[in-house]
């Protein structure tokens, strides 16, 4: 096999900044991105609750029709 070839400075030079500029990058994405999915969650844990609520009160008024009536 022959020797490894020297990469050029500049090349080096390059790649290293696009590297930190892409975590950079990530990383105010992520900080932007972050309080939306956070209230996103929040909304649907609420919808979840209510959604959970309904289905216990329908089968509730459900199994209500099917109980036998007091003597």
């Amino acid at each position: 096999m022959s020797p490894p070839v020297a990469v050029s400075p500049l090349i080096k030079t390059a790649r290293y900044s696009a590297l930190i500029l892409g975590v950079v990058y990530g990383k105010m994405r992520y900080s932007y991105l972050k309080p939306i999915a956070a209230e996103e969650r929040r909304i649907e844990e609420e919808e979840r609750k209510v959604r959970e609520e309904q289905e216990r009160l329908a089968k509730l008024a459900e199994g209500s029709f099917f109980l036998p009536p007091s003597l």
